[in-house]
């Protein structure tokens, strides 16, 4: 497949057109959600995440999320799924792509004291207070929004540091925020985690303690662990991915009770460990990634096949749905391209985008609100950005070449996330490193190690970028 050419350096983007809306006018100053603070656990004497899971399962009891049942019943009753304004108007944040974003703000120092703890993504909250990242230190940090942002100081924002702290005991594989959390509602604040030779946690996200488990248990009544995590856009319920099967947990029933959904059964569907799970906003379809490779369409309701998808050279790691429903971006690992697909015609993809990942890394993309712009790092440092309402190239296999691209750092960016109502960009970079090797004729030798150049030092950091000027940080886009 050709691969996209980067802008020539020392130019400007293309200018792209703005989307024209019939009745779009120019809202208020946009205020970002109400600031609610969260608590550290070790401040307010609830000890260690780790002794509250122990005790929790050494007691044998069923914890329960309280209120979370009679919450979701709540929100069913509600028509709109999509957040209003008054006056009924809805609004995207002014993202601006035609230079390169400004850096605020970050956290270092959390991450310098212990050797090779790099970072393994970040994902900011559905209402945007918060946001919350892993690392390779199994340990899952939220932060607040700093304080200077509500003011709209941009330019005198200090570090990050995390206020709540839950770690888990084995390396994570995922991780998801519950999708109607509000800091304004306290019982819908909660993240759901899964690793290693653990249950999957429910985990606190204003005290960091442990709320509830969901326990998955294979054939042999042994524990295994998901390696993909999703809720339903109405958090009803709970998807979890496993080798060949799907497990789905109703959200407000934490125990082993599930419902079991193979998607490879007498040698045909889709293979492999299920990597990731995404839900389509509009449509009653998810969408199913696979180590094998494969993507993979089913009914939400009835987990029924509804195509499979190929592509990739590499296995597929993410993927995630436009707003609109229609389409389904994939990336996988060791694999340059992440492939847009037309649910419409699924046959083959609608077009691709080139980036580079050398790794088995999983490497995050996104995109902004409105769906225009998907963003994506790679294992060079590289943030790339792309138009997706610009057409790509008319050749047999189309590719859509970038609008922007610029250098944040000198190691890999695997997290990528979009702030939903402020024009704010969150990444997490890091990788593990490993030491020259001795050369064979080192060893003939004696031993004598001759010097080697010095490698670059490591970037594990979680930076927030501005991705407009500060003039038109504040007012969005309003549509009626």
């Amino acid at each position: 497949m050709m691969e996209a050419e980067p802008p020539p350096e020392n130019q400007d983007a293309p200018e792209v057109e703005q989307p024209t809306y019939d009745n779009l006018e120019a809202g208020e100053d946009f205020e970002p959600a109400a600031k609610v603070l969260r608590l550290n656990g070790d401040q307010e004497g609830h000890g260690e995440a780790g002794e509250s899971l122990s005790v929790a399962e050494s007691l044998g009891e069923e914890p329960s999320l309280e209120g979370a049942s009679s919450y979701l019943e709540e929100e069913a009753r509600d028509d709109g799924g999509e957040v209003a304004l008054e006056g009924g108007k809805y609004y995207f944040p002014a993202y601006d792509f035609s230079e390169p974003p400004q850096l605020l703000t970050g956290s270092w120092a959390e991450y310098g004291h212990i050797p090779e703890n790099f970072l393994k993504g970040c994902k900011w909250a559905p209402d945007g207070t918060c946001l919350l990242t892993n690392s390779a230190d199994n340990c899952l940090r939220i932060y607040n929004l700093p304080a200077e942002l509500y003011a709209k100081e941009w330019e005198t924002v200090a570090e990050m540091s995390p206020v709540l702290r839950m770690v888990e005991g084995d390396t994570v594989y995922d991780y998801c925020w519950f999708p109607l959390m509000s800091s304004a509602d306290p019982q819908t604040c909660f993240v759901a985690s899964s690793s290693r030779d653990n249950p999957i946690h429910i985990w606190d996200a204003f005290h960091g303690d442990l709320r509830a488990t969901f326990r998955p248990y294979n054939h042999l009544d042994e524990l295994t662990p998901a390696h993909a995590l999703s809720f339903t856009p109405d958090g009803s319920q709970l998807f979890c991915g496993f080798n060949k099967t799907v497990r789905v947990f109703e959200t407000s029933r934490p125990g082993r009770v599930c419902e079991t959904r193979p998607t490879f059964a007498k040698k045909q569907g889709q293979n492999g460990i299920i990597s990731c799970i995404a839900f389509s906003p509009t449509q009653p379809v998810y969408a199913c990634t696979s180590y094998s490779k494969t993507v993979g369409l089913y009914s939400r309701a009835e987990g029924d096949p509804l195509a499979l998808l190929h592509g990739h050279r590499g296995g597929v790691t993410h993927a995630l749905f436009s707003p609109e429903g229609f389409c389904l971006y994939t990336g996988g690992r060791k694999d340059s391209e992440i492939l847009c697909w037309d649910l419409r015609q699924p046959s083959e993809a609608l077009f691709s985008v080139s980036r580079t990942v050398a790794t088995n890394q999983r490497l995050y993309f996104d995109l902004d609100p409105s769906g225009r712009y998907l963003l994506s790092g790679d294992t060079e440092g590289l943030i790339t950005v792309w138009d997706t309402s610009q057409p790509p190239s008319s050749d047999p296999r189309p590719v859509l070449p970038p609008v922007l691209q610029f250098r944040a750092l000198q190691d890999c960016v695997n997290g990528i996330s979009l702030h939903p109502s402020l024009p704010m960009l969150a990444t997490a970079s890091g990788q593990r490193t490993f030491p020259d090797p001795w050369d064979s004729e080192e060893e003939e030798g004696g031993g004598v190690r001759l010097p080697h150049p010095p490698q670059a030092p490591a970037s594990n950091s979680l930076l927030l970028w501005l991705c407009a000027s500060p003039a038109r940080a504040g007012p969005p886009q309003t549509v009626l």
